[in-house]
């Protein structure tokens, strides 16, 4: 599961610390509400447009509901409240936004991650908002509407002379914070290759066995920089105030990576998902949700339905 491109799990003791500070995670203007009533929710109206392209012989699991599994892997994506049982984030804002758009209730299904491929192919659940990448295997077996872009962050300490890291040589002679097995491991692997190629410093990758050993490790100087899924670096930042960005990454470098609302195969309901996630984002609704969780970076133009995913490797 660690190769997954748009997804890493969390340990557990970080989703521990981030039911703190009466639910709120602080840093600077960052914040995060982990509070089950979540008021700063959007609600949205129903959409006549996307409620008309729902197949005549779609049957959702629930009628009347949009059942939907999420993976509370961790804050700012999905992480339970601090009530311990209600899922809260940007992906179940997500899912509450599109379920408005078609006039249905939702219930959000908690799932360990690994498992959402069998619920969706058994019809557990009508669909998956739970940070799912795009890969060419998975469309092999389910069809996707895009949300938003799978990026991983390029962060360093507060203090690091370090400014930006956009491309390669940018990173040439680093010390890099990387999971073993990972993408982001594949991608900078491939960095190193094109600056020993350019005659440019090797950079060196570096592998500890937990996020808190890694950041230990940038903050004592023995690392430069630390490369992991975008949106849990943005939440540690805003936790710890210890670390900042200095670039991102995207899962599908050298081209895009995206994540997706997942559906069966054939189903029928991802062109629906795309005209109701289409349709957020023209309203400006799907731009405020992101920007309440401080993922605006990883927002799309637009959705697509089965765009070109991450090849095998």
């Amino acid at each position: 599961m660690t190769s997954t491109p748009a997804f890493r799990p969390w340990p557990f003791v970080l989703l521990i610390t981030a039911l703190t500070s009466f639910g709120t995670a602080r840093a600077g203007d960052l914040s995060f509400d982990l509070s089950p009533e979540q008021p700063g929710r959007i609600h949205v109206g129903r959409d006549e447009t996307a409620v008309a392209a729902i197949p005549r012989d779609f049957k959702f699991v629930t009628p009347g509901t949009f059942t939907v599994a999420v993976a509370p892997g961790g804050p700012p994506l999905a992480t339970y409240a601090t009530d311990a049982k209600t899922v809260v984030g940007a992906d179940p804002d997500i899912a509450y936004a599109i379920a408005d758009s078609l006039g249905l209730k939702l219930e959000l299904v908690p799932v360990a991650w690994i498992d959402w491929p069998l619920g969706l192919a058994s019809s557990k659940y009508d669909a998956v908002v739970s940070n799912v990448g795009v890969t060419e295997q998975r469309k092999e077996k389910f069809d996707f509407s895009t949300y938003r872009q799978g990026l991983h962050g390029i962060y360093v300490k507060s203090d690091s002379k370090i400014t930006s890291i956009k491309e390669p040589k940018d990173a040439a002679g680093l010390k890099i914070i990387a999971g073993a097995g990972t993408n982001q491991e594949r991608i900078l692997l491939e960095w190193n290759k094109e600056n020993v190629a350019a005659g440019l410093k090797p950079l060196e990758l570096q592998y500890y066995d937990d996020d808190a050993a890694s950041l230990l490790a940038l903050a004592s100087g023995r690392a430069d920089v630390i490369v992991q899924p975008h949106a849990q670096l943005v939440y540690i930042a805003a936790r710890d105030n210890t670390i900042r960005g200095v670039g991102t990454l995207s899962a599908g470098w050298p081209d895009r990576s995206d994540v997706a609302v997942t559906t069966r195969k054939g189903s029928g309901l991802a062109n629906v998902l795309t005209v109701a996630t289409n349709d957020l984002i023209a309203s400006g609704t799907y731009g405020k949700i992101l920007d309440h969780w401080h993922l605006s970076e990883e927002a799309l133009l637009k959705s697509e339905t089965n765009p070109p995913g991450l090849p095998k490797y």
